[in-house]
C-alpha cells in the first residue's frame, strides 16, 4: 500500500487515474476514497477536489445507474473528514463532521433510493416471517417499520464507518511518506472534549424520544465515542510499551463479546474525556 501511495503522489494524472479506476471497479471504491483523502491531506482542499472529481464520476455512475450509493457516500465522507483534518488538525471535528453527514445520508436514503430500501425491507420481513416467526408475530404491524429503520441506520452507519476507516488509511499513508510514526502518535492521543462527549452521549440516550431514527442517531453519535475508546486502548498499550499481542487479544475479545464490550468502551471513552486517563498514567520505564 505504501508503494501505491508513493505512486499516487507523483502527480495529478497518477492520483486521478488511480482514484477513477478503483472507484469504477466493484469492491475497490475504498481505495479511490483513500487516494482522494491523501491528496486533500497532503496538497490541500483545492487540489483534492480536482482529484475527487475523477472519482466522483464513476461514483455517480454507480449511484445513478447501478442504484448503489456506497462509493459516492464513502467518497463524500472521506473528502469532508480529510478537509476538516487539513484545516483544523482535529480528529474530533472531523468525526463530528462525518457523523453529521452520516445523519444526513440516513435521512436522504429513503428519499433518493426508496426502491432499494423497499427491496431490503421486504427481504428482511420475509426472513423474519420464515425463520423468526415469534418475533415477527410479537412485532405485528410494527415489523416493517423496525426493519426499515434498522436497514436505513445500518446503511448510513456502514458508510460512516467505512469513511472513517478510509480517512485513517489516508492519514496513515501521509504519515508513512512524510511523517513516520506521526499517525500513531496522533491516534494514541485522540480524546474527545467533555462538551462533545456530552453531546454524543445525550444524542444516543434521547434518540428514541426525538421522533427520528434512534438507531441512526445512536450509530452516528456513538462512532466518535467508540473510536475514542479504541484510541484510549491503543494509547495505554503504547504508554506501557506492551507487545502487539495485547491489541490482538483485545480485538479478539471485542469480536467475541460484541455489543456488550462496545457499550463498556463507549462509557470508558466518555469518562476519559473528563479524567484524561492517559495523561494521568506514567509511561513505562526501560525496566518495564
Amino acid at each position: 500500500m505504501r508503494a501505491l501511495a508513493q505512486y499516487v503522489m507523483r502527480g495529478p494524472l497518477q492520483a486521478g487515474g488511480v482514484a477513477a479506476v478503483t472507484t469504477a471497479i466493484p469492491l475497490l471504491f475504498w481505495i479511490g476514497a483513500a487516494v482522494v483523502g491523501l491528496v486533500i491531506l497532503r496538497l490541500g482542499i483545492s487540489q483534492g477536489l480536482g482529484i475527487g472529481l475523477w472519482a466522483l464520476l464513476p461514483a455517480l455512475g454507480w449511484s445513478i445507474f447501478g442504484q448503489d450509493p456506497t462509493a459516492l457516500a464513502v467518497l463524500l465522507q472521506v473528502m469532508l473528514m480529510a478537509a476538516l483534518i487539513r484545516t483544523t488538525q482535529s480528529w474530533e471535528k472531523a468525526l463530528l463532521g462525518g457523523s453529521f453527514l452520516g445523519i444526513v445520508t440516513g435521512l436522504m436514503l429513503p428519499v433518493i433510493y426508496p426502491g432499494l430500501l423497499d427491496d431490503l425491507v421486504q427481504t428482511g420481513v420475509s426472513f423474519y416471517q420464515q425463520y423468526n416467526a415469534e418475533i415477527a408475530k410479537s412485532l405485528g404491524d410494527d415489523l416493517e417499520g423496525v426493519i426499515r429503520d434498522t436497514m436505513n441506520a445500518s446503511m448510513a452507519g456502514t458508510y460512516l464507518t467505512t469513511g472513517v476507516g478510509m480517512t485513517m488509511l489516508a492519514r496513515s499513508w501521509q504519515a508513512g511518506l512524510y511523517n513516520p510514526d506521526g499517525f500513531r502518535r496522533e491516534f494514541h492521543g485522540l480524546r474527545l472534549s467533555p462538551p462533545v462527549a456530552v453531546v454524543c452521549a445525550v444524542t444516543v440516550m434521547v434518540g428514541p424520544f426525538l421522533g427520528l431514527n434512534a438507531m441512526l442517531l445512536a450509530w452516528a453519535a456513538g462512532t466518535p465515542l467508540f473510536l475514542a475508546s479504541l484510541a484510549l486502548v491503543h494509547g495505554i498499550v503504547g504508554l506501557k510499551k506492551l507487545s502487539g499481542q495485547w491489541l490482538a487479544l483485545f480485538y479478539i475479545v471485542l469480536v467475541l463479546l460484541g455489543p456488550s464490550l462496545m457499550i463498556l468502551l463507549v462509557v470508558l471513552a466518555f469518562v476519559d474525556s473528563w479524567l484524561d486517563i492517559r495523561g494521568r498514567m506514567k509511561p513505562a520505564g526501560p525496566a518495564e
